[in-house]
């Protein structure tokens, strides 16, 4: 099984695809019963059904309707700063059918690893950045869009309260996967194992039992030194001083360990000994600036 290049798809196949994708998750809803098909309008409307709490957040979040306090249900109140843009459909390599968009205008190649880095963490970001939230003046909280919308939005003001329940819309239910592969990516495809690095499958491929795993097959993901280095600019495996590489010679897990370990630190920095760990060893705690 192998990859192979394919010609960037045209706006007349983008549209296609995107109104089939459109057609068969609309028809899975409602058969679901999530969604029900006005036949008269032909468009589908949801269901009028009792729902709970978080039920009623997750539609007002996507909705932009404010979901708590005495202007519940209303629009949110958006900033329009800069003149309405053209529809996506007409420009770029982008199709938007429906509420429904494909993006097919980015592309890396398997070798340059800092793209492909790029492309992973902006997958990966968070749902809100701390760096662009800020409060107002009158104790509202104001939150600056990285790109505009078509309209012209380019910032949206919230309650503290109705801020409060967004957030509480996107922590995500225990034990459910936040990222889902779907075709030979899955996790129960028999293909998956001919077209993943790390070769892992669950039972068997086509042609047989899944191969013996080496131990650096096994161990393919990142060190948590390199996972320091990587989350929270912290280099363990430097020495401060002399720059030389550092062994790491024991991995501490217990609580009793670490607890005593820190303990040991704390007077070693009180005492001005060589060998102490600086007081600052994470980043700064970002707060709310107000404005």
């Amino acid at each position: 099984m192998r990859f192979h290049r394919v010609k960037v798809p045209t706006q007349e196949e983008r549209l296609a695809l995107t109104n089939m994708l459109s057609q068969r998750v609309a028809r899975f809803l409602e058969r679901r019963g999530l969604l029900d098909r006005d036949a008269e309008n032909s468009y589908r409307v949801f269901e009028q059904q009792e729902e709970d709490a978080m039920e009623q957040r997750f539609g007002h979040s996507i909705t932009y309707r404010i979901a708590m306090g005495p202007h519940q249900g209303r629009k949110v109140f958006t900033l329009q700063t800069v003149p309405p843009r053209a529809d996506p459909n007409e420009v770029g390599q982008a199709a938007k059918v429906a509420s429904f968009s494909w993006h097919a205008g980015v592309v890396a190649e398997p070798h340059p690893r800092d793209k492909l880095e790029r492309l992973c963490r902006y997958i990966s970001r968070p749902a809100v950045s701390e760096q662009r939230l800020a409060l107002t003046a009158n104790g509202k909280v104001r939150y600056p869009l990285k790109t505009p919308y078509r309209d012209g939005t380019t910032h949206v003001i919230l309650e503290p309260l109705d801020c409060i329940a967004r957030l509480a819309a996107l922590v995500s239910k225990p034990r459910v996967n936040l990222t889902r592969f779907a075709g030979g990516f899955a996790p129960n495809s028999q293909h998956r194992a001919l077209v993943t690095p790390a070769k892992r499958a669950k039972g068997k491929k086509a042609g047989g039992f899944v191969e013996p795993q080496s131990v650096v097959e096994r161990r393919a993901a990142m060190t948590w030194a390199q996972r320091l280095r990587r989350v929270f600019n912290i280099d363990i495996e430097t020495c401060e001083h002399w720059a030389g590489q550092v062994k790491v010679s024991a991995n501490i897990e217990a609580p009793v360990g670490i607890k005593k370990s820190l303990e040991h630190l704390k007077n070693k920095a009180s005492t001005n000994e060589p060998g102490a760990l600086p007081e600052n060893r994470a980043p700064a705690q970002l707060e709310l600036s107000p404005s």
